[in-house]
C-alpha cells in the first residue's frame, strides 16, 4: 500500500543528518553537562554550541534561550513565570480565541486562581485586529501572549504590531512560534517580544526538546525547581543529544527555508486549486489570509472530518482533523474554526493537511483521487441515510 504522510504540524520525521548528528552525544559524548571532569566539559561545550546556534538564528543572545521539554513546557513556563512572579497572585492576561490548548488551559487555570483574562476575538480568517489589543489593556495587565502562525489554518497573525503596543504600554509579551519557526523567518528584534517558545520536533528534530526566549532582563517564577540548571528556571539534567539535533535541525531549517517554501507552495496550490476544481461544496479556510505555505485546512460539506480521515487512513494517507493534542476529545469542532464563525456542520467536514520537505507531486495527485472518492462516498452514504431519517419521521 502506498504510504503519504501529511500530517507534518503534528509532527516531523527526524531527519537523518540530525540522526547521525546527534549519534554521538548518545554514544560517546554522554556525559552529565553539569559534571566538573573532561567528559563533563566536552558535553558542556557541546550543550553552549547548540544554544548559540539556536540563538543566532532567531536574533536572540545565547544566554537568553532556556531548554525545556517541548512547546507546552515552554508556553507554560512563560505564562505561570510571569503570573506567578515574586508571588503574584493576581493581574490581568491578555490571549486570543484561537491559541494552542497550551496557552488556552493554561490560562483558564489561571483564572481560577484568581487571575483574569481576556479572549480575543478573530475575523472570518483567523486575523487578530491589533487594535483590539489595544482596546483590551487594563492599568493591571501583566502579559500578552498571542501565536505567530496558527497550528490548524496557517495563519500568520500581525505579532509585529502586537508586540510594538506591548512595548508602548510596558507589558511582556509572549508570542508561541512553535509551528512557525523554521516556516518562516522569525527575528526577535523585528517581533519585539519578550517571550517565545519554539519546538524541535515540527521542524524535523528529535521530540521532547524545546526552547523559551526570554529576553535579557525578564525575570520569570520557575515551573521546575532543583539544580541550577538553565540559569535556575528549568531544573534538570540537560539532554544534550537532543538539544544538539534541535539546534541542527533549525539550522537546516533556515539554510533551506526559500526551497522549502517554493516546493510546499507548489503541492499546497496544486492540492487546493484540484480539490475546488473536482470537488462540489468545498471550502479552504482562511484562504485570504496570509498563511504558512505548507498548511491547509479544508472543510468539505456535508460529511464529518472523522470519516474522511479513516477512509483516507485506510488508504495509506495520514491527515488530521486539527491539532493533534485534542484528538480523542469528545467535541469534534475546532475551537479555531468556531472562533472564526465557521458553521459547526463544516466545521465538522474538516480536515488539515500540512506537507513536508519530503512529499513530493505523485503523494499530491494520490491524495486528490483518493479524496475525491472518498468525498463522493460519504456524501452517498450521508444522503441515503437522511432518506431513511426522512422515512421514519
Amino acid at each position: 500500500m502506498k504510504r503519504v504522510y501529511l500530517d507534518h504540524n503534528a509532527t516531523t520525521p527526524l531527519d537523518p543528518r540530525v540522526f547521525e548528528a546527534m549519534k554521538p552525544y548518545l554514544l560517546e559524548t554522554f556525559a552529565n553537562a553539569s559534571s566538573p571532569h573532561h567528559y563533563g566539559r566536552l558535553a558542556k561545550q557541546a550543550l553552549e554550541e547548540s544554544r548559540g546556534i539556536i540563538a543566532k538564528f532567531i536574533g536572540a543572545k545565547p544566554e537568553e534561550i532556556v531548554f525545556t521539554s517541548g512547546g507546552t513546557e515552554s508556553d507554560n513556563l512563560a505564562l505561570r513565570g510571569v503570573a506567578y512572579h515574586k508571588g503574584r497572585r493576581r493581574g490581568h492576561i491578555i490571549t486570543s480565541s484561537i491559541e494552542h490548548h497550551a496557552v488556552l488551559r493554561t490560562c483558564s487555570a489561571l483564572e481560577k486562581d484568581g487571575f483574569t483574562v481576556n479572549y480575543l476575538p478573530v475575523d472570518d480568517q483567523g486575523r487578530i485586529d491589533p487594535d483590539e489589543v489595544r482596546r483590551s489593556i487594563k492599568k493591571d495587565t501583566i502579559l500578552i501572549s498571542l501565536m505567530l502562525a496558527n497550528n490548524e489554518t496557517g495563519v500568520i497573525e500581525p505579532v509585529a504590531e502586537v508586540g510594538k503596543i506591548a512595548r508602548e504600554y510596558g507589558i511582556l509579551f509572549h508570542c508561541d512560534a512553535v509551528q512557525a519557526v523554521g516556516k518562516i523567518v522569525v527575528n526577535m528584534k523585528d517581533l519585539c517580544t519578550d517571550l517565545l517558545s519554539i519546538s524541535s520536533h515540527k521542524i524535523y528534530g528529535p521530540k521532547g526538546i524545546g526552547a523559551l526566549f526570554v529576553k535579557d532582563g525578564i525575570e520569570l517564577s520557575p515551573l521546575i525547581t532543583g539544580g541550577h540548571h538553565e540559569k535556575g528556571l528549568r531544573a534538570g539534567t540537560e539532554n544534550v543529544a537532543a538539544i544538539v539535533g534541535f539546534a541542527y535541525a533549525l539550522k537546516i531549517a533556515v539554510d533551506e527555508i526559500d526551497s522549502y517554501r517554493i516546493k510546499v507552495s507548489y503541492l499546497r496550490d496544486k492540492l487546493e486549486s484540484q480539490l475546488l476544481n473536482k470537488i462540489d461544496q468545498v471550502e479552504i479556510q482562511s484562504a485570504k489570509a496570509e498563511r504558512l505555505s505548507h498548511t491547509s485546512c479544508i472543510g468539505f460539506a456535508s460529511v464529518e472530518a472523522e470519516s474522511i480521515l479513516l477512509h483516507l487512513d485506510l488508504k495509506g494517507i495520514a491527515a488530521s482533523s486539527g491539532s493533534a493534542c485534542t484528538t480523542g476529545e469528545p467535541e469534534p469542532s475546532s475551537h479555531v474554526l468556531v472562533a472564526m464563525g465557521v458553521p459547526p456542520e463544516r466545521a465538522k467536514g474538516s480536515i488539515r493537511i500540512s506537507l513536508g520537505r519530503e512529499n513530493t507531486e505523485e503523494e499530491i495527485d494520490y491524495t486528490i483521487d483518493v479524496l475525491e472518492d472518498t468525498i463522493r462516498q460519504l456524501r452517498i452514504i450521508s444522503s441515503q441515510w437522511e432518506t431513511v431519517e426522512e422515512k421514519a419521521l
